[in-house]
């Protein structure tokens, strides 16, 4: 690292020293501040007007009645991230001098590792990185002040974001991206600096809130729960063009991808960028013990030993291929092996992460216990396919890693719209590996593991040279899927007894699982009386129980005050489909019958409910013409003579399903016959027994 890029000032260290002691000491008197900084009284005063001239320290009420005590001082938001500034560039400065020391008594370079950022110049994968939180005195200051600011409400995307900035695995971000940077990221993978970063770290919010807030402003994020867990002054204030983003990062603007979607139908229309000042991490109560920051993981290969470290990146169950993949890239990287998981959010439809973690857990002891580690990452994946590896590559880079292992199709999201693959199987191993010396992480790449019954183990697909003469089994993601809905064999050659034990606690066969039945159509289409009738029968079934959510009953007990714009018909069906989740989730059946007209919706509420059981979308596909000449309630007319307005049908339009699990037709049709065609598909579905 050449000496002016880690240049400091007199000034600024001086500045710097002050601001790390009020940090540590806001309430030692003037005289034991100046001794500890090394300046004279006089100086140190100076020094602090300047400091409160320019907003980076508050005169702060002391604690206790004595008033003769001097005063307190506290950083502000803006001084807590100026020090974080100075303590980055003071230890750039330490370490080119201690470069150009090494040098000159030895001769030789010591081999530090400078990486090209303005934030983290490190020795090596052991030493600790620049975390964002304030101390514990000055985090429980900022509690207090942070009470009177503005408050955002994270989602819980932006809870994971926000704990990856924070704790350091983001670095070098020190806040969500101002609109210099996403720009830079969006359009090629680099912040304004040069620095290589590919997925845009930004807080969305609505309209409303963004209209509240002015630019310099102090705002207070909390978690759901009204926690406060940072302050971020607002820098940048800006609307994106979230097509632009969606074709840059995720390579298509195309819903079908789980990022796009939720990008333009969840993610606030307005971004808010500026550094942040953590007060204090999340709180997790599950698997705490498993939770490690970078530095705690650094902190751990440090006590070890461990100087070559391969991260293996799982959102799945491990099975035995995935066995086979780890412990050949430990012995190819001749390194140790951190099984570094996602619990955080995933793909709509994967295994929930408490069942994947005891899956985990179940066959640890499986791996070497002197070599093998495992933690959970809190990440919210994008999906983003090759820019996703390269992420995933920086953060395992900050967690103290030195391989990363990228497989086959590395965070995929599937398929498109049109039926095809989002990326290539080795799109996200090609990109990585261009950029492989700037993310300062080694790849491990492999190809697809298959099982060769003949000589009983696992080899890469590409590598097998007699497939003409061997037996070679697979099972799919999907493939797996079924067998646990059906209750099937899983063999042992595929996974293990204790994974699929696991997994058969969470997803019982179909028969035994709950499900939502959705019907959609139009007003007076017969929703509610196919719905009925579909009740009936399943309760003379028996076996589970069921609920019906019609339409007007939900209006009428759960909806009351909601009126009949978009927004509220949303927030209607968003209801309907909570509920249902939960029934589906312990089991129940859930039957709905709004007339549920925006796809977006729908969409939602079936990812909410399969999560833990089946979704099965009804079209009842009655015509417009056919439902108004029944029009029983007189609601058609009154939306033809503009009494009722934003009617669906008439003056607000209804998306006709495009792939409905079934469709059925009511005109001439009799209503137990509709029903019965529900009960077929549910058979036919494996829902319910024949």
């Amino acid at each position: 690292m050449a000496e002016t890029e880690a240049h400091i000032s007199s000034e600024e260290d001086q500045l710097f020293r002050l601001l790390r002691q009020l940090d540590i000491a806001p309430d030692a008197p003037q005289r034991a501040t100046a001794e500890a900084v090394g300046l004279s009284l006089g100086r140190l005063n100076a020094l602090l007007r300047d400091a409160i001239d320019q907003g980076l320290v508050r005169i702060a009420q002391r604690p206790g009645s004595d008033k003769r005590q001097r005063n307190s001082y506290a950083l502000t938001t803006k001084g807590a991230g100026e020090k974080n500034r100075l303590t980055d560039l003071f230890l750039a400065q330490k370490l080119a001098d201690y470069e150009a020391l090494h040098a000159e008594l030895t001769g030789t370079k010591i081999g530090l590792v400078p990486l090209k950022s303005r934030t983290e110049p490190m020795q090596n994968n052991l030493a600790p990185i620049p975390e964002l939180y304030v101390s514990y005195d000055s985090a429980q200051k900022l509690k207090v002040e942070a009470a009177d600011l503005t408050s955002h409400d994270l989602t819980p995307r932006q809870i994971c974001d926000l704990e990856l900035l924070m704790n350091g695995g983001f670095n070098p971000l020190k806040g969500f991206l101002s609109e210099e940077d996403y720009n830079g990221v969006v359009e090629n993978m680099r912040l304004a600096d040069g620095q290589l970063w590919p997925m845009p770290i930004t807080l969305d919010v609505s309209e409303d809130f963004a209209e509240s807030i002015e630019i310099g402003q102090d705002i207070a994020l909390r978690d759901q729960e009204g926690v406060i867990l940072a302050t971020m002054t607002v820098t940048d204030r800006w609307e994106p063009n979230k097509s632009r983003e969606a074709e840059k990062v995720f390579g298509a603007d195309d819903d079908a991808h789980p990022a796009v979607n939720y990008l333009h139908n969840q993610a606030g229309k307005i971004y808010l960028g500026g550094p942040i000042t953590g007060i204090q991490q999340p709180v997790h109560y599950d698997f705490r013990g498993r939770r490690d920051t970078p530095n705690e993981l650094r902190a751990y290969f440090r006590k070890l030993g461990w100087r070559k470290v391969v991260a293996f990146q799982t959102r799945n169950p491990l099975h035995r291929a995935h066995q086979e993949l780890t412990f050949r890239a430990a012995r190819e990287a001749q390194a140790n092996l951190l099984i570094h998981p996602v619990v955080g959010m995933t793909k709509p439809g994967d295994v929930d992460h408490f069942t994947r973690v005891r899956c985990y857990e179940a066959v640890l002891d499986k791996y070497p216990a002197a070599t093998t580690t495992m933690s959970l990452l809190n990440l919210a994946m994008r999906m983003a396919g090759p820019r996703e590896a390269v992420w995933h590559g920086l953060i395992r880079k900050n967690h103290g890693c030195t391989h990363f292992i990228v497989g086959r199709d590395h965070a995929g999201p599937g398929k498109n719209s049109a039926g095809e693959d989002f990326y290539g199987p080795y799109d996200a191993q090609d990109l990585f590996r261009e950029h492989q010396d700037e993310i300062g992480i080694e790849m491990v790449d492999f190809k697809h593991m298959v099982y060769v019954q003949e000589r009983a183990q696992y080899e890469p697909n590409d590598e097998i040279k007699d497939k003409d003469d061997v037996t070679i089994l697979n099972i799919s993601g999907t493939e797996l899927r079924r067998r646990l809905a059906e209750g099937l064999e899983i063999p042992e050659w595929f996974s293990f007894p204790e994974v699929v034990k696991e997994l058969r606690k969470t997803k019982p066969p179909r028969s035994k699982q709950g499900f939502t039945v959705f019907f959609t159509g139009f007003s007076g289409s017969g929703k509610s009386t196919i719905a009925n009738a579909l009740m009936v029968k399943l309760m003379e079934m028996g076996g589970r129980p069921v609920t019906l959510l019609d339409g007007d009953i939900v209006r009428k007990n759960l909806s009351s005050e909601l009126g009949f714009s978009k927004e509220h018909r949303d927030l209607n069906i968003k209801r309907i489909g909570y509920v249902a989740s939960e029934i589906t989730k312990n089991g129940g059946i859930a039957i709905c019958a709004p007339i549920a007209p925006y796809a977006t919706t729908r969409r939602h509420v079936r990812e909410e409910i399969e999560q833990f059981g089946a979704f099965v979308e009804v079209h009842v596909a009655t015509s417009i013409e056919e439902c108004e000449r029944r029009d029983r309630k007189g609601l058609y007319k009154l939306a033809r003579e503009g009494k009722i307005k934003e009617f669906t049908g008439i003056s607000d339009p209804y998306d006709v399903p495009v792939d409905p699990e079934l469709s059925v037709e009511t005109e001439n049709v009799e209503v137990d016959n509709c029903a019965h065609q529900v009960l077929l598909k549910l058979e036919s579905m494996g829902l319910i027994k024949a």
